[in-house]
C-alpha cells in the first residue's frame, strides 16, 4: 500500500509541476489582460504624445491594442508549430523547462514598459507569452498521456484542462483592482506569469521524462526502465513494457513525420479528420468569446458595473469546477450552480461555459496523444495547435462583425458548429478509453482501409473449367 501511495504521489506532483508552467499560463495570460486594457491604452496615448506632441486619436489606440490582443494569438501559432521539432529533438520533459524562457523574457518587457516608456514593449511580451502558450498546450498533454499509467491515461491528460481553468481564475482574481488590476500595478499584473515559470524551473527537473519517448524515439531502455519505475513504484512493470516495445517495433525503421506527411497517409485519415474537426470546434463553439466579451454582456444585463469583475471571476470558476469533476468521474453536483443566478441571461453564460469544461477543453488535448502513435504524434499536435490558435484568432476578429449582423442571434453559428461536431463525434469517433495505443491504432487502421478490406474478400475463380458459351 506504501508503494501505490508513493507513486500516485510522484505522478501527482508530476502533474502539477508540468501544468503549472504548461497550460496555467494559456489561461492566466488570456485573463490577466483583460483588466488593465484601458489603462494600458492610456499608456499608449500618454507614451505617443510626449514623443510627438500630437495625441493619438480614439482609432489609432483602438487599432493600437487591437494589435497587443493579436500578437498572443500569433504568437501561439509560432509556438504550435515550433513544438513538434521541439518535442522530437529535446524531448517532452526538456521543451516544457525551455518553454519558461519565453515567459521570462515576455515578463521583463512587460515589466519594464512603463519604465522604459514604450508600448511596443507590451506588444512584444504578449508574443513572446502567445510562444510560452503555443508550446505547452501541444507538449503538455503528450507529455502527461505517455507518462500515465493506461487505466489512468484519460483523467491524468485531462488535467491539462484543469490547469487552463485554474489559470483563467486566478488570472481573474490577481485582476481585481483590490490586488494588481490597479493603474499603479498593470505592469507587475502583466509580469506577474514570470512566477508560474520560475516554480517549473524550480520542479519540474526532479520528474523523469516520457518513458514513451525514451524508448521508442531515443531506443533508450535503461532510462525508460528508470523513468517507470519513479513513476510507478516497484509494481510489476513487465506488461507496460511488452506494450511499449510492440509499439517500438510497430514503428522500427521510421523517422518522426512532417505534418504534411499525414495528410499524405491514406491509414492517418480518420484520425487526421478527427482532430482538424475537434481542434477547429474548441474555438469555432464561441467558448473564448464568452471570456472576451462576459463584461458586456454582463454590463447589458444591469449587472452594476462595479460587481462585473467578481461575476466575471465565476464565468472561469465554472469551467474550473467541470474540468476538476471530469477528471474525478463525478458530474452530479456541478449544474445546480448554474440556476442559482437570476438572471437567464448569466445562468445561460455559465451553462454554456460548464457544458465546454465537460467535454471539448480536456478531451481536444488528449485526442491526438491517443489516436497517432509516436512518430506521428508530434506532427499531429503541431497541426491540432495551429488550428486552435489560428480560429482563436479568427472568433476573437470576427464575434464584433458577428453582434453587428445578426445582434440577439449572433450565437446561431456556434450552435451549428456545435451540433455538428457531436454529430460527427457519435457517429464516427471510436471510443479510446481503457485501450492501448495499439489497439486503437487497429480500431482506425480498419476504419481506414474498410473499402479495401472488404474487397479483399474476392479471391477470383479457383479453376476455369471451360470457355464454351
Amino acid at each position: 500500500q506504501s508503494g501505490l501511495e508513493t507513486w500516485d504521489r510522484i505522478l501527482i506532483l508530476t502533474i502539477c509541476a508540468a501544468g503549472i508552467g504548461g497550460t496555467f499560463q494559456y489561461g492566466y495570460n488570456i485573463s490577466i489582460i483583460n483588466a488593465p486594457a484601458s489603462y494600458i491604452q492610456m499608456f499608449m496615448n500618454t507614451t505617443w504624445l510626449e514623443r510627438t506632441g500630437v495625441p493619438l486619436e480614439s482609432n489609432v489606440i483602438l487599432l493600437l491594442w487591437s494589435f497587443t490582443v493579436s500578437a498572443y494569438p500569433l504568437g501561439g501559432l509560432t509556438g504550435a508549430v515550433v513544438a513538434g521539432p521541439m518535442a522530437i529533438m529535446l524531448g517532452r520533459k526538456t521543451s516544457l523547462l525551455l518553454n519558461n524562457v519565453f515567459v521570462i523574457i515576455a515578463a521583463t518587457l512587460s515589466g519594464f514598459s512603463r519604465m522604459a516608456k514604450s508600448f511596443e514593449m507590451i506588444m512584444l511580451s504578449r508574443f513572446f507569452t502567445g510562444m510560452n502558450a503555443g508550446v505547452s498546450m501541444n507538449i503538455q498533454p503528450m507529455y502527461l498521456a505517455e507518462s500515465a499509467p493506461k487505466k489512468l491515461r484519460g483523467a491524468v491528460a485531462l488535467t491539462s484542462a484543469s490547469f487552463t481553468a485554474l489559470g483563467l481564475v486566478l488570472g481573474q482574481v490577481v485582476g481585481l483592482r483590490e490586488l494588481l488590476g490597479g493603474e499603479e500595478n498593470w505592469p507587475f499584473l502583466l509580469a506577474s506569469n514570470v512566477v508560474p515559470a520560475l516554480i517549473q524551473l524550480t520542479a519540474l527537473p526532479w520528474f523523469p521524462e516520457s518513458p514513451r519517448y525514451l524508448l521508442i524515439d531515443r531506443g533508450d531502455k535503461e532510462s525508460c526502465t528508470s523513468a517507470l519505475q519513479k513513476l510507478r513504484g516497484t509494481s510489476d512493470l513487465s506488461a507496460e513494457l511488452e506494450e511499449m516495445l510492440a509499439e517500438q517495433a510497430a514503428v522500427k525503421g521510421q523517422r518522426a513525420k512532417n505534418p504534411w506527411e499525414l495528410f499524405q497517409n491514406p491509414a492517418l485519415r480518420w484520425q487526421l479528420v478527427s482532430i482538424v474537426v475537434l481542434s477547429s470546434a474548441m474555438q469555432l463553439c464561441g467558448n473564448d468569446s464568452m471570456y472576451f466579451y462576459a463584461a458586456y454582456v454582463f454590463q447589458e444585463a444591469g449587472i452594476p458595473q462595479d460587481k462585473i469583475p467578481y461575476v466575471v471571476i465565476g464565468t472561469g470558476s465554472c469551467e474550473l469546477i467541470t474540468s476538476v469533476t471530469c477528471v474525478r468521474h463525478s458530474m452530479h453536483s456541478v449544474p445546480s450552480l448554474v440556476f442559482r443566478w437570476s438572471l437567464w441571461l448569466m445562468a445561460c453564460i455559465f451553462a454554456y461555459i460548464l457544458s465546454f469544461g465537460i467535454g471539448p477543453a480536456g478531451v481536444t488535448g488528449v485526442l491526438p496523444t491517443e489516436v497517432f502513435d509516436q512518430m506521428s504524434r508530434p506532427a499531429a499536435y503541431m497541426i491540432c495547435g495551429s488550428l486552435l490558435w489560428f480560429n482563436l484568432f479568427l472568433v476573437g476578429t470576427a464575434f464584433p462583425f458577428i453582434v453587428k449582423s445578426l445582434a440577439h442571434f449572433c450565437y446561431i453559428p456556434f450552435l451549428v458548429v456545435c451540433v455538428c461536431t457531436a454529430l460527427y463525434v457519435w457517429f464516427f469517433l471510436p471510443e479510446t478509453k481503457g485501450k492501448s495505443f495499439l489497439e486503437i491504432s487497429e480500431e482506425f487502421r480498419k476504419r481506414n482501409f474498410r473499402t479495401k478490406t472488404r474487397a479483399g474478400f474476392y479471391k477470383g475463380p479457383e479453376e476455369i473449367k471451360t470457355t464454351t458459351l
